[in-house]
């Protein structure tokens, strides 16, 4: 028997014990006998010797041995399940601002057509906090002595001023007007802009408003007729557009007959078109506004003003303040504003704007504070709102907001 098994391969195997499964344990126990059974018929006698007989039997007793051993059971291993995204349904957006403040036919518009620009400029931390105002204030004449019509006197017009700076407004030039109606790029948050009609000589802006620009940098915006003569005139003015404070802008080439629906797109190209290529000419630069001469307007020019550069206009249309994205404009010729052309049906509310005449300057500047003081209250009580919405429709292609 020594020299059978002493030297075989199977006593120097160690057949690992099959723990975790109890039906593997019997195979492998069957399997451990059946090794044993086939090398003892090869080796030993053809008899059973009692030897034979000792090394099944402990054969036996260490398989069933193994058997009794403690098994630990095994969980079923569980298939690894993909959470769901959950997803998130956008909230409806608040109505625009509205204001018992402005006459019931004066219905502000907005003009942003892509919700996710206007939302993503409205609450970028660099742009114009919500609620900024801009009145837009239109001097036809400053008279030293009585004003008559549209024109008010000088005393007048200090008390305009002075109440303005007091009440916390700030005036600003063109450009900025046209960045924030444009953009919302920031302008302090009440805002005022002085728009002069018609040709003066400098000493008109140096009585009237030079004190301003010099005592708080206030701009002032004049409406020039682009008719290429006078050259004094030009010169003048363009000695003041150098010195920057003076901001000029379009108003007609001949000036004295107001486009109409009637009238053609000649008439329309050479009326707006004449007036920059005179301010290039003389100033050195191209307007972007143009004040529309007698405030006539009609959609066909509203749709020519901006083929040829310009980015806003200008009615004689008492409406309101302006702020971003919220112009008052009216549908039909109506009993509240009844000498006001409707300006809805031109179609684009940055080219006819409100202005208000500065013989009404001071009964509007509390007005136009409290729009902004509510619109700020009211765009901040839908700010969660309005971020939550962009959060989900607009920020995977806009980008979180700066």
């Amino acid at each position: 028997m020594d020299a059978c098994f002493g030297g075989h391969p199977f006593f120097s195997i160690r057949i690992p014990r099959m723990k975790n499964n109890y039906g593997l344990r019997i195979t492998h126990l069957l399997l451990t006998l059946s090794l044993w059974m086939a090398l003892l018929a090869g080796c030993a006698p053809a008899a059973a010797t009692p030897e034979t007989n000792l090394i099944l039997t402990a054969a036996v007793e260490t398989a069933v041995a193994q058997l009794s051993q403690p098994t630990a059971t095994l969980a079923p291993t569980e298939t690894a399940i993909p959470t769901a995204t959950a997803i998130r349904t956008p909230p409806a957006l608040p109505a625009t601002y509205q204001t018992s403040l402005l006459k019931s036919h004066d219905i502000p518009r907005t003009y942003i057509a892509d919700t996710c620009t206007y939302l993503q400029n409205k609450w970028s931390s660099n742009k114009a906090a919500p609620g900024t105002v801009v009145m837009v204030v239109m001097h036809h004449g400053i008279n030293k002595g009585e004003a008559s019509g549209n024109d008010v006197t000088v005393a007048q017009h200090k008390k305009i001023m002075d109440s303005l700076f007091e009440s916390g407004f700030q005036a600003i030039n063109m450009q900025q007007l046209a960045d924030f109606l444009y953009n919302n790029d920031y302008i302090p948050p009440r805002s005022v802009i002085f728009i002069v009609d018609d040709r003066h000589f400098a000493e008109y802006f140096n009585d009237h408003f030079r004190p301003y620009y010099d005592q708080w940098g206030w701009p002032v915006i004049n409406g020039y007729i682009g008719i290429d003569e006078r050259t004094d005139l030009w010169a003048e003015n363009a000695a003041l557009s150098a010195e920057g404070w003076v901001d000029y802008q379009s108003h007609g080439y001949i000036h004295n007959i107001p486009i109409s629906e009637g009238s053609t797109d000649d008439f329309i190209i050479s009326e707006m078109g004449g007036a920059i290529a005179s301010i290039q000419k003389y100033m050195n630069k191209t307007p972007i506004a143009y004040v529309w001469p007698g405030g006539g307007f009609s959609k066909r020019a509203v749709e020519i003003g901006p083929t040829l550069g310009y980015k806003l206009g200008f009615t004689v249309n008492p409406r309101g303040p302006v702020m971003y994205n919220w112009i008052p404009q009216a549908d039909t010729v109506n009993d509240s504003n009844p000498l006001a052309i409707p300006e809805t049906p031109a179609g684009n509310p940055l080219m006819t704007l409100p202005r208000y005449w500065s013989y009404d300057a001071l009964n509007n500047i509390d007005i136009v504070r409290t729009i902004g003081n509510e619109a700020a209250a009211y765009e901040e009580a839908n700010k969660n709102t309005e971020l939550e919405y962009y959060d989900i429709v607009c920020a995977p292609t806009y980008g979180s907001l700066p």
